[in-house]
């Protein structure tokens, strides 16, 4: 897997496509801000770009769109979310389009927020043609079949009766709810085995079955495996701080990447992404803090 401080380091009139996954952006973590500042500048930068996908978990925590929307104007500007908006907007602005799929932690996420920047909720498995092939994408959680108790959790939460249930409380209620099942969460996930948490065979066989490959995050471990005989199963990576007690602080991610090789400018102006010589790989993404 190759390593780029910066995505315009590599051929970057052929990157078509960037595909990302739990960020857990936070004000809590400000280095994982500053390098989701740091790659949509990058993507701003690279003249062929016509898609940024993020994958779920984009937030620590989301709550509801009220949360950024109720503000008024002048805390809006000065919140940690409008520089995030701005730089989104101007991507969508220069013709990329950003499509955004709910994760586990922010499944509450709602299309009035992406408006701010023209932004598209996508709904899980998502289909996306990579020259002749056909990738399956989702976030992943769904494929952990292993835990029977998340997997209840999930039914429920993906529940829209719920969804309407949580937003119609207050933000206080909603923020008290969330701190009580992260923390339920973690004391949960301290007693699990490390191969529950992880996806089961039979769920990604399943999942693959009538795709060419399959893409997805939420186990936060990054790797490409051999997922039947003919097929792979490629594993985006969350989004870390490294090294964070040392001088030079970095936050790394394993991100995919659609490029393609055709030079022409009709080819840079396409929207048609299906293009015969199009690859898909993944690449490590680094920021010194």
């Amino acid at each position: 897997m190759q390593s780029f401080n910066h995505l315009i380091t590599t051929r970057p009139h052929q990157v078509r496509q960037v595909l990302i996954s739990d960020l857990h952006l936070s004000p809590q973590e400000p280095a994982l801000v500053q390098a989701f500042l740091a790659l949509l500048d990058d993507c701003l930068a690279l003249p062929a770009l016509k898609r940024l996908f993020i994958l779920g978990d984009w937030f620590e925590v989301w709550l509801g769109d009220d949360t950024y929307l109720s503000l008024s104007e002048d805390e809006k500007i000065a919140h940690w979310l409008t520089p995030l908006i701005t730089k989104l907007k101007q991507l969508r602005i220069n013709g990329c389009e950003i499509l955004v799929m709910h994760g586990n932690r922010d499944f509450l996420l709602g299309q009035p927020f992406c408006n701010l920047f023209g932004g598209e909720l996508i709904n899980e498995p998502y289909t996306l043609p990579v020259g002749q092939q056909h990738y399956r994408l989702e976030h992943g959680d769904a494929l952990c079949t292993d835990d029977k108790k998340y997997q209840f959790f999930r039914k429920i939460m993906r529940n829209r009766l719920t969804q309407w249930y949580l937003l119609n409380k207050s933000l206080e209620k909603r923020l008290a709810i969330a701190d009580n099942m992260r923390r339920r969460s973690q004391q949960n996930n301290a007693n699990k085995a490390a191969h529950i948490m992880d996806v089961n065979d039979k769920a990604v066989r399943q999942a693959i079955a009538t795709s060419d490959a399959l893409l997805h995050g939420h186990t936060h471990r990054p790797d490409i495996h051999q997922a039947t005989d003919d097929k792979k199963r490629y594993v985006l990576g969350d989004w870390r701080l490294l090294d964070k007690d040392t001088r030079q602080p970095k936050v790394s991610a394993v991100i995919g990447v659609v490029t393609d090789d055709a030079h022409s400018s009709d080819s840079l102006n396409s929207n048609d992404l299906s293009n015969n010589t199009a690859e898909f790989g993944l690449f490590e993404f680094t920021m010194l803090v």
